[in-house]
C-alpha cells in the first residue's frame, strides 16, 4: 500500500480513537483496541543477522562480517531472507493469537553507527568503521528487509540515531560532543542514505545526548531527518531511553516532562515506559493531544503499509517451512565464505591434504557454539563449528584431533585443578601428535557486546584492550613452540592483536562471528573449496597504538580509523589476502552526467579462481579539508578465474569528489584524485599484498 493511502486510513482510524486510546498506541507494547477492530501490536523485533530473539531462524554472520563481504547484493538477499522468515514467523504466531515480543514485522535493524573505537563492545553490530561501506551495505540490508512490492515486507530501522559508539557504561548519561566537520563527514553520510535512497521505514534515537540535546530529543537531529531529509516514517526511542533525560541526562525534572519533552520533538514510539505519562504532559499543559495524534498516525500508517490491519497481502501465505531452509542455509554458508578474511598466508594455505594424515585442531572456540553467533542472535536448529566442520570435511581422509586448550578467559577449565592451564598439556599432546594445527581463539559476547546483555568479567561491555585474554595468549605461544604448521582462526567482532603468536603462525585467518553455518564455511576455505575474498571492514591497529588515540569518550575523529589514523597499521581497512594473486592493471575514468565511471582492468596472476574487491578511493591534494588519507568512495566485488583478466566498470557519483569544512559544508576543493586497487592505496597495503593502487586524475 503507497503512503499516501496509508496515512489515509491512518488518518481516518486515529480519529475515532479517544486520546487515551490513541496515547496508548505510542508504546511498544500497544494494546488492542476492540471496539475499533484495532489488533494488539508489539513494535520490538531484531533482524540484525537473521530474525532475532524469537526461536528458530537462519543465522548468517554477525553484522561486522557482512560488512566485510562488501558485497551489497548479497546482503541485500540477506536481507530479503530476515523478511521472508520473519513474515513466516509472524504468520505462524498471528495464527495461533500470539502477539509477544519479538513476534512483530518492525524489525529494529539496521545498526549504522560508525565503529570508530577498537574498544567498543557493540561495533561487532555495524558494518565497520567508513561511511561509504556502511552506506552501501545498510542500504542493500534496508532495501532487502523492505521489498519491492506494493506491501513493504517488513519494517527496517535505521540505529542509533546519532553519535553512538560508547562507552557502554556511560551512554545513559553521556554526551558526546562532535565537531560539525565530523558530524557531516563521517556520523550522519550512512543515516542519510539510509533516509533519502533506502527509504527505510524507521529510525531509533541513541540513549546519549549528542551536543548536549538527548538523541531522542534533539532539535538538531530531529530537523536534518524530518526537514533536510524529508523523512516520513516513524521515530522510536532507544529501550527506556526516554527514562534517562530525568534519571540519566537531569535535562528533566520528571517523567512527565521526559514524555512530553521527547514527544514534541517527534519521538513517536517509545520503547518504555515513560509515555504512560503523556495524558499526565496534556493535562499539565506541557503537550498538546494533536501530537499524540500526529505520532499515532505516523505508527499506524507503517502497520497498514505493512498489510497487517486487516486488508491482507501476498505475504500472508508465506509458510513456515520457510524458515532455515536449505536455501536459506546455503546463503548464510556462502556468506561466512566470502566474510571471512585472510590476513596472513606464508604458503600454508590452502591446505595440502596429500601430505596430511593428522589435523590438531585447539582452542576455546573450536567446537564453541557461542564463538558462531555474536550478539542479537536468533536460534538455528544445528550449528556447525569450525571443528565439526573440519571432522565433517575430513571424514575418511585425515584423523581429526581435539583440545579446548584453555578456558575463554579463566585461567583453568576446572575448579579442582591446578592455578592455571589445566589443559595445556592435552593441547601440546595433540599439536604433538598432528601434521598440522589449527588454532580456533577468540572472543564471543560474555566478552564484548552490549551493556547489560553479557557477562563481560571486565565491568562492562568494552574491551579494556586488543588483546585475547591471558589464558588464550599463553595457549597460543606454546602451541606454537612445538613447532608445526600452524593456522589461526580468530573469531571476534573487532580488531584483536595477536601480538607474537600472529608473527609465529603460518596463517591467519579473520572469521567474525560466521553464523550457524560457519564451521562448513571456514573449513573449505581451510581446505581450498573456495578461495578467502573477505576485506576488513575496520583497522586492525597493534594493541600500543590505543595509547596513541583519544580518549575514548573523545569522538573527535583525529587519530581513528584509516581516514585519520597517523601510524600504520597491523593490518589495514580494506586488507584482504586471497588464493589468487589479484591487482589492477589499468584504470580509466569516464565522465557521466552525475560524475564519472571508472573503467579497471583486473588480472588474476595466482593458480586459483578467486573473487576479489576492486577499491577506488578518493584524495583531494592541496586541499585543507579532506582527511589525512584517502577515502573509500565505491567498490565492486569481482570474480577472476586463475591466469585471467577482467573489465570492471564502477560509478562514483560526483558528490564522493565533495570534501566537508569545519562549518559542515561540502565544498569542492583540491585536485581530485582515485586510486584503483584491491586495498586502500597505503604503504602497508603494498607491502602485505604486493600490489600498488592505479592512480587516475579526474
Amino acid at each position: 500500500m503507497h503512503r499516501d493511502e496509508a496515512k489515509k486510513k491512518a488518518q481516518a482510524l486515529v480519529d475515532q480513537m479517544t486520546l487515551e486510546e490513541a496515547a496508548s498506541q505510542l508504546s511498544y507494547q500497544a494494546p488492542a483496541i476492540e471496539r475499533l477492530g484495532v489488533p494488539s501490536y508489539n513494535w520490538w523485533n531484531e533482524a540484525l543477522h537473521g530474525v532475532a530473539r524469537a526461536g528458530m531462524a537462519t543465522m548468517y554472520p554477525q553484522a561486522i562480517g557482512m560488512g566485510a563481504t562488501f558485497d551489497p547484493e548479497l546482503v541485500e538477499e540477506l536481507g530479503d531472507i530476515s523478511a521472508t522468515e520473519g513474515r513466516a514467523k509472524y504468520n505462524a504466531a498471528s495464527r495461533h493469537g500470539d502477539t509477544d515480543i519479538y513476534k512483530g514485522l518492525t524489525f529494529w535493524s539496521p545498526n549504522i553507527n560508525i565503529f570508530r573505537d577498537p574498544r567498543w563492545g557493540r561495533g561487532q553490530e555495524t558494518f565497520g568503521e567508513d561511511p561509504t561501506l556502511t552506506g552501501e551495505i545498510g542500504a542493500a540490508y534496508v532495501r532487502g528487509l523492505q521489498g519491492k512490492g506494493d506491501t513493504m515486507k517488513a519494517a527496517a530501522c535505521a540505529k542509533h540515531f546519532a553519535v553512538h559508539s560508547g562507552p557502554e557504561d556511560l551512554r545513559h548519561e553521556f554526551d558526546a560532543v562532535v565537531s560539525k566537520k565530523d558530524m557531516a563527514e563521517t556520523y550522519l553520510p550512512a543515516f542519510k542514505k539510509l533516509v533519502t535512497e533506502a527509504k527505510v521505514e524507521s529510525v531509533m534515537g541513541a540513549y546519549n545526548r549528542t551536543n548536549g540535546e538527548p538523541c531522542c530529543a534533539s532539535k538538531d537531529l530531529m530537523g536534518r531527518l524530518r526537514g533536510d531529509w524529508g523523512f516520513e516514517g516513524h521515530f522510536v526511542s532507544d529501550c527506556w531511553a526516554i527514562k534517562d533525560f530525568h534519571e540519566g541526562h537531569h535535562v528533566t525534572d520528571n517523567p512527565v516532562d521526559s514524555a512530553a519533552m521527547a514527544l514534541n520533538a517527534g519521538c513517536d514510539l517509545n520503547c518504555g515506559c515513560t509515555y504512560e505519562k503523556l495524558i499526565a504532559a496534556v493535562m499539565a499543559g506541557k503537550l498538546s493531544e494533536d501530537k499524540i495524534r500526529e505520532s499515532a498516525v505516523r505508527l499506524f500508517t507503517t502497520r497498514y503499509m505493512l498489510g497487517i490491519m486487516g486488508e491482507g497481502s501476498a505475504y500472508d501465505d508465506i509458510p513456515y517451512t520457510v524458515v532455515e531452509c536449505e536455501e536459506h542455509l546455503r546463503k548464510a554458508e556462502e556468506t561466512a565464505r566470502k566474510s571471512c578474511v585472510l590476513v596472513k598466508n606464508n604458503g600454508l594455505l590452502p591446505l595440502d591434504m596429500s601430505k596430511i594424515r593428522t589435523v590438531g585442531v585447539i582452542g576455546p572456540n573450536a567446537n564453541s557454539f557461542s564463538s558462531l553467533i555474536g550478539n542479537y542472535h536468533g536460534t538455528a536448529s544445528r550449528y556447525i563449528t569450525i571443528q565439526t566442520g573440519l571432522q565433517d570435511a575430513l571424514a575418511g581422509k585425515a584423523r581429526v584431533l581435539c583440545s579446548e586448550g584453555c578456558h575463554l578467559y579463566l585461567d583453568k577449565m576446572s575448579s579442582l585443578s591446578q592455578e592455571k592451564d589445566d589443559r595445556l598439556s592435552e593441547a601440546l599432546t595433540v599439536a604433538e601428535n598432528s601434521d598440522v594445527v589449527i588454532i580456533v581463539v577468540g572472543l564471543d559476547e560474555t566478552l564484548e557486546g552490549e551493556q547489560g546483555d553479557t557477562g563481560n568479567p571486565y565491568g562492562s561491555a568494552d574491551k579494556l584492550d586488543l588483546l585475547l585474554p591471558a589464558s588464550q595468549r599463553r595457549m597460543m605461544d606454546a602451541v606454537l613452540k612445538v613447532g608445526k604448521p600452524t593456522v589461526i582462526c580468530l573469531t571476534a567482532g573487532s580488531a584483536i592483536d595477536l601480538k607474537e603468536a600472529g608473527d609465529m603462525a603460518d596463517a591467519v585467518m579473520v572469521c567474525w562471528y560466521p553464523g550457524s553455518q560457519g564451521g562448513k564455511a571456514v573449513a573449505d576455505l581451510l581446505l581450498g573449496e573456495a578461495s578467502p575474498s573477505g576485506k576488513l571492514p575496520v583497522t586492525f591497529y597493534r594493541n600500543e597504538q590505543l595509547q596513541e588515540m583519544p580518549a575514548f569518550t573523545d569522538y573527535s575523529l583525529q587519530g581513528r580509523t584509516y581516514r585519520y589514523f597517523e601510524g600504520e597499521p597491523l593490518y589495514p581497512f580494506g586488507y584482504g589476502l586471497t588464493y589468487g594473486d589479484v591487482y589492477v592493471q589499468a584504470a580509466s575514468v569516464e565522465k557521466t552526467a552525475d560524475g564519472v565511471t571508472v573503467h579497471a582492468t583486473v588480472k588474476n596472476d595466482g593458480a586459483m579462481d578467486t573473487e576479489d574487491v576492486v577499491q577506488i578511493y578518493c584524495q583531494n591534494e592541496g586541499s585543507k579539508n579532506a582527511p589525512l588519507h584517502p577515502r573509500l568512495v565505491a567498490f565492486r566485488r569481482v570474480s577472476v578465474s586463475a591466469g585471467k583478466t577482467e573489465h570492471v566498470s564502477v560509478s562514483v557519483k560526483q558528490t564522493a569528489f565533495l570534501v566537508v569544512n569545519e562549518a559542515g559544508d561540502f565544498v569542492k576543493e583540491g585536485n581530485v584524485k582515485l586510486y584503483v586497487g584491491m586495498g586502500q592505496p597505503d604503504a602497508r597495503t603494498q607491502s602485505l599484498t604486493g600490489h600498488a593502487s592505479v592512480t587516475v586524475d579526474c
